[in-house]
């Protein structure tokens, strides 16, 4: 989990967190973990290191409390003090030392890329200083953080407090001392310039800008656990053309230089329900006789309280840990490489220690599938990483409830493939999806139920352990039939009874008033070359949840460069490049060069492919590149999937053109101030430009339009010309005033969707939290925007967060954005928040009042929809509040505290 989020809603708003990451703090015999950010105050160029006190996991700024401050200046320094003994060791953790004047702190960074990248990110801001060393840094702005700190106040020269009594104590100790043992690898003499520390920190500022570059980049590599092979090495970024098509050929002769080897995966998943961990986990993880190369064991529901929902904060994940830890196979070690979690999804990376030197590339993201696409109740989180010359990607995902739901499902699945995406450590590169990767491993509670058949028909055909004939009905198999979903991927055979829903504690079957009708919901697939699987089962001797964890151990054949052939294969492309470089000009030929979107609307995907075949002499290199005076390569309402590539001599790539209104871009097209209409310009590195016509007619929509706008409307929106939704859109307040025809009191459209709610789902359960249909919210946007039919389509789920999806899409917010600063003042006091709603437009006074109104309905039936306040509160203040900068979590919560006084006592 990225915790560079919980330090960013520490600082103001002019600084940002760069990355973070969690290390331990050396002190004699003792650690201490801690938070490192580093981070860049965008006034002032200026970089520092901050250091928090946390809880294990930082989600929000109240996990954190800022220790001390190291300013990164020219008497900053970081230097690699690991022991010969550590750098070889396999997967080692990395030690380092940083110093800031007569300071110095030691630090142990965990195992992995992240590591890499955080120092790497540190080397960049202190070569940054180095090449002004003229210009001293002031770090003035540090100041106002010292009151948050632990550590004294004072001359920003002296601003780093030795973290405390015991780092002081610490510091002390060193400055007595002449050497350290071995386990320190480093001698220190008194006075002797030996000292790297030393040296570095206090030498010559000029001298520093011209040579210590180099020296801080051998620094990062030496601190790096990389891979032996050099294929690896030359994935990491190049910017010449030259290294790029080197690269590209390498790629393109892979089977010349790398040969199959086989390693075991096992994969596991368990939803637990909610449950801690009650039984040792050894039957699920241990059942196989020799021990797994690799584990990747998900998990869902780790917690269901409100607070893990609204919150992400959960003990339970340190708990699953320790009993995961506990449970792998006894006869290896193994080492935790990667833990990534959302709200209640949980994927867990275990590498044996022997292997863990050729892990690279390690990233780790998550997406929400849940209500308005953001909520984590429901989503997938994902590792990729690099295996000596393979890609792999894992997947955990959870993807939405009930039998007849499966087309959810499968929009869950879909949102998933095409959201979830890996940054590159190569940042001019496009981030990596899921797709692209050599295997995909994907595993969770994927929630396809067993449909055509009756609870006592399913139990009938398992108690033949007649699984055949029963997954014949199985909506997951009967969706990848139709190529609904997982195409391309492969499931073993199911030989296994259904792993939902048991009683919990027992192997029986659900007893209660629902009676659940058995199905498998967890599952295994995975997709790629040479993978066979060795076994496929549940198991049924863990009784903590209402599933059953399910295993399967695959047997995978991962690339390995054999270095003589590599060598040859490098010498031979280098040679023809010699050859050619100089003596052909790249070309390209384009499928076509006009492209036309044809009625655009709000929220639904377009796209069109241009295909590029290399007819040069020589492979290319492209990219999209930006116009004169303007920020990037295309309107934000487009973009080019892959923006930049290469091109092998007589190879093809296909670019997807994808057209795409949400919130931002579709106010100025729906009052036609902006039209779908670009140039892209398509550069080829050494070659020509080519120019590319992008049009579209936009179908003009409620959403994004405003309140103002929309209460003049009696017809609906696509019925009005656009000289008259341009002239209302341009209309003051004050011509407003003497319009002749009462405007409506609130947006038609917004009344259709609360009387709907009203009149249809005032009882529906989890209603705000459970999320619709894609297809049905097109459909409820086409009624809208069109007034036909005069009732809305879709199921309540899918009308409350058209609802939704409505609030979040007008261009100025229910609460102006010109009061909001005067909500959060006065959100403690009631009669103060109603004044502030009172001095709203009348407009957007009544759609507030209207909405409160509606939500106050729902509370009296939270009985029967599952509703709280504070679900309200969380779900509505931040659509109907709305900051006009960067909002806080201080801002978040005050604007909550506002919204709940008219949900709880009404308004006057």
């Amino acid at each position: 989990m990225d915790q560079s989020v919980a330090i960013q809603e520490t600082l103001q708003r002019e600084e940002n967190c760069i990355i973070a990451v969690q290390c331990d703090v050396l002190l004699d015999n003792t650690t201490e973990s801690r938070l490192l950010g580093l981070v860049e105050s965008a006034k002032e160029s200026e970089s520092a290191i901050f250091i928090y006190i946390h809880r294990r996991m930082a989600i929000t700024a109240d996990d954190v409390s800022l220790e001390d401050i190291i300013p990164i200046s020219t008497d900053f320094a970081v230097v690699e003090v690991s022991s010969p003994e550590e750098l070889a060791a396999v997967g080692a953790d990395t030690r380092v030392r940083i110093s800031y004047e007569d300071y110095e702190l030691e630090l142990r960074l965990p195992f992995g890329s992240h590591s890499r990248l955080f120092l790497s990110e540190v080397n960049r801001a202190w070569s940054d200083v180095c090449k002004s060393p003229s210009s001293v840094p002031k770090f003035d702005w540090i100041e106002k953080y010292h009151k948050s700190t632990k550590g004294g106040k004072g001359n920003i020269k002296h601003s780093l407090a030795p973290l405390g009594s015991k780092l002081t104590q610490l510091n002390q100790h060193r400055k007595s001392e002449k050497s350290l043992d071995k386990k320190g690898s480093f001698e220190k003499e008194k006075g002797s310039n030996s000292d790297p520390v030393k040296s570095r920190a206090h030498s010559n500022p000029e001298s520093q800008g011209i040579s210590s570059r180099e020296d801080r980049d051998d620094l990062v590599r030496s601190s790096s656990h990389t891979t032996s092979n050099k294929a690896q090495m030359l994935a990491m970024p190049q910017f010449g053309l030259r290294d790029n098509l080197i690269r590209c050929e390498l790629l393109k002769n892979e089977d010349l230089y790398t040969y199959l080897e086989n390693f075991s995966f096992f994969l596991g998943t368990y939803n637990v329900n909610g449950q801690t961990p009650k039984e040792s986990l050894h039957p699920w993880l241990s059942c196989t006789l020799n021990p797994p190369d690799i584990y990747c064991v998900g998990f869902q529901e780790l917690d269901l309280s409100k607070e893990a929902f609204f919150f992400s904060d959960t003990p339970k994940e340190l708990e699953w840990t320790r009993a995961v830890s506990k449970g792998l196979h006894p006869d290896a070690k193994y080492a935790l490489v990667k833990l990534v979690r959302l709200v209640g999804i949980m994927l867990l990376f275990y590498v044996k220690k022997e292997h863990a030197e050729f892990i690279s590339d390690i990233e780790a993201e998550t997406v929400g599938t849940g209500i308005m696409g953001r909520m984590g109740n429901k989503g997938a989180v994902a590792i990729r990483f690099h295996f000596h010359n393979s890609d792999i990607c894992v997947v955990n995902s959870h993807l939405a409830a009930h039998i007849e739901e499966y087309e959810r499902r499968n929009q869950d699945y879909k949102d998933i493939c095409s959201r979830l995406q890996f940054r590159q450590l190569d940042p001019t590169q496009p981030p990596l999806t899921i797709m692209k990767h050599d295997v995909v491993l994907w595993i969770g509670d994927l929630n396809y139920r067993i449909s055509d058949l009756d609870a006592d028909n399913v139990k009938d055909l398992i108690s033949k352990k007649d699984f055949e004939s029963l997954h014949s009905y199985d909506q997951l198999k009967r969706q990848i039939d139709e190529e609904a979903v997982f195409v391309g991927f492969v499931e073993g055979e199911i030989d296994f009874q259904p792993t939902y829903k048991y009683d919990t504690g027992s192997d029986m079957w659900d007893t209660s008033e629902k009676c659940r009708v058995p199905a498998w919901c967890d599952r295994i697939l995975w997709k790629g070359k040479n993978i066979t699987q060795q076994h496929y089962q549940s198991h049924m001797a863990l009784k903590t949840s209402d599933h059953k964890p399910v295993s399967s151990l695959l047997i995978i054949g991962i690339k390995r460069v054999n270095p003589e052939a590599y060598k040859k294969t490098f010498e031979e492309i280098v040679r023809n490049i010699d050859k050619m470089e100089n003596e052909c000009i790249p070309s390209v030929t384009l499928s076509k060069r006009e492209f036309h979107f044809k009625d655009v609307k709000f929220m639904q995907h377009q796209a069109e492919t241009l295909s590029l075949f290399n007819d040069g002499q020589v492979p290319c290199q492209f990219e999209f590149i930006q116009k004169p005076n303007e920020p990037t390569y295309c309107k934000p309402w487009l973009t080019a999937n892959p923006p930049k590539g290469f091109i092998a001599q007589g190879g093809s790539v296909d670019i997807d053109l994808e057209v795409f209104v949400n919130r931002t871009t579709a106010p100025d097209l729906n009052s036609g101030k902006q039209e779908i209409e670009d140039i892209l310009v398509l550069h080829l590195e050494r070659g020509k430009d080519y120019f590319i016509s992008v049009t579209g007619n936009y179908l003009p929509s409620c959403y994004g339009s405003s309140i103002h706008s929309l209460c003049q409307l009696r017809e609906p929106v696509q019925d009005m010309p656009q000289e008259v939704l341009r002239e209302l859109a341009d209309m003051s307040k004050e011509e407003n005033a003497t319009n002749t025809e009462k405007p409506l009191d609130i947006p038609k459209e917004l009344w259709m969707m609360v009387d709907h709610l009203f009149r249809n789902a005032i009882k529906q359960e989890d209603i705000f939290q459970q999320p619709g249909l894609r297809s049905e919210f097109a459909e409820i946007r086409d009624c809208l925007d069109t007034g036909i039919p005069d009732s809305l389509p879709g199921s309540n789920h899918s009308v409350a967060e058209a609802l939704l999806l409505f609030l979040d899409a007008l261009p100025e917010p229910v609460v102006p954005y010109s009061l909001y600063q005067q909500c959060l003042e006065c959100c403690s006091n009631a009669s103060q928040c109603e004044k502030v709603i009172s001095m709203l437009p009348q407009c957007h006074q009544n759609v507030f009042n209207y909405l409160a109104a509606f939500l106050r309905e729902l509370l009296k039936n939270s009985a029967h929809n599952r509703l709280d306040v504070n679900i309200l509160v969380t779900i509505f203040a931040s659509l109907l509040l709305k900051s006009p900068t960067k909002q806080d979590l201080a801002e978040k919560r005050k604007t909550q505290e506002f919204f709940q006084h008219f949900l709880i006592h009404g308004s006057a």
